[in-house]
């Protein structure tokens, strides 16, 4: 019977891949690791189950497990489930829906393996082989300290996790603290710029009344584009909220110094719900994937235009354009990155973002000009 439902088990997997919103591999790793612990478990069952027939006579092709035993596996199995309860709502729901933890997720899987092979193999082929000797006695201590490994391996995977996430998040706010420190020295540069031009300005009317003396239209429309052309043009502002404006002074300084026309329009409120960090993160590789494309297009052509509004004050509206040249490819709807083999990793840290807050993208490339639609929840 057992290996019955273990026949069952890539069916189950799939019903239960298919009711997330997570990849394939943390489902798998998830629904392993709950596997092993049951195998562990199970293993336990096993013994407490020869303790309680072990004065009595049970054929061979009997179930292994009599009605007590049952009931003990299943009672422990509850215990484990309210135990777990807690840190996964509060720890392990966060771990599975970063986006960060994607490499830990690619082993995590071995470990339960494992431990679960172990307890496979463990099983005896006889029942009347745990009554040889000492074997009884040594395979209640083999699966108490399975068990107890398993747990401290998971509670070690999850501090692990924890720290790791910390640390991400920290990596991030820091990112975005050099964009502000960047952002602020543009705009000292800008604040200069713009005191040395009051400064000139009364030599340039004193120069223009010079000219306009001697009726000379011609210096006076030269001198006119001199002096305009001497005037830089910093975007100094963009929206209300401070963390999305200097992602965009950032990108905004980056544009112009590749000579790439930039325009945003964006309507945004200081105080936002959405989470700061994964909103900046969404700008920031909208905005990155653009300046990257049209740096690769000929000047003339180059261009990024931004559009980011609310819609009826619980979505937040965001479409960016941008030319480029060349093919771009996708896998399975997947857009490959061009810089690496593999997965664009923006995009799709993109597409992550807006399915954990209940939104929806699109990305569509035609005509030498490549779209990305976001709507957020707000």
């Amino acid at each position: 019977m057992f290996f019955q439902v273990q026949s069952l088990l890539p069916a189950i997997m799939l019903i239960y891949h298919k009711t997330l919103k997570i990849s394939v591999w943390k489902s798998v790793s998830i629904f392993l690791a709950v596997f092993a612990v049951f195998a562990c478990v199970n293993s336990l069952s096993r013994a407490v189950n020869a303790l309680i027939t072990a004065d009595l006579y049970i054929a061979e092709n009997e179930l292994w497990f009599r009605t007590s035993a049952g009931i003990f596996y299943n009672v422990i199995c509850l215990l484990f489930v309210l135990a777990a309860w807690y840190p996964a709502r509060h720890c392990v729901q966060t771990m599975i829906t970063d986006e960060n933890f994607a490499q830990t997720w690619y082993v995590f899987w071995i470990l339960p393996v494992i431990f679960i092979g172990v307890n496979l193999f463990m099983i005896p082929k006889y029942r009347s082989t745990l009554y040889t000797g000492r074997v009884l006695q040594c395979y209640i201590v083999f699966s108490l300290v399975l068990l107890i490994i398993l747990l401290l391996f998971y509670a070690m995977f999850l501090m692990m996790a924890v720290s790791l996430n910390r640390n991400a998040r920290l990596q991030q706010e820091n990112h975005f603290l050099s964009l502000q420190q960047e952002r602020y020295e543009n705009l000292c540069m800008a604040i200069e710029e713009a005191r040395q031009a009051r400064h000139d300005i009364r030599h340039h009317f004193v120069r223009l009344s010079s000219l306009a003396e001697q009726d000379d239209m011609e210096k006076i429309k030269k001198y006119l584009s001199a002096a305009i052309g001497k005037i830089s043009d910093y975007n100094l502002h963009f929206c209300q909220n401070q963390a999305v404006d200097s992602v965009f002074g950032y990108y905004s300084t980056l544009a112009q110094r590749e000579s790439i026309p930039f325009h945003a329009m964006v309507s945004l409120p200081a105080d936002l719900s959405i989470d700061e960090i994964d909103l900046c993160l969404v700008f920031s590789n909208l905005l990155e994937n653009a300046i990257q494309a049209s740096m690769k297009t000929v000047p003339a052509r180059r261009k990024i235009n931004v559009e980011v509004y609310p819609h009826h004050n619980h979505l937040l509206l965001i479409h960016v354009e941008n030319t480029f040249d060349g093919k771009i490819q996708q896998k399975n709807n997947i857009f490959q990155s061009s810089k690496r083999s593999g997965n664009g990793i923006g995009i799709e840290s993109v597409r992550h973002i807006t399915d954990k807050n209940g939104g929806a993208c699109s990305f569509t490339c035609e005509n030498g000009i490549f779209s990305a639609k976001v709507m957020l929840s707000i």
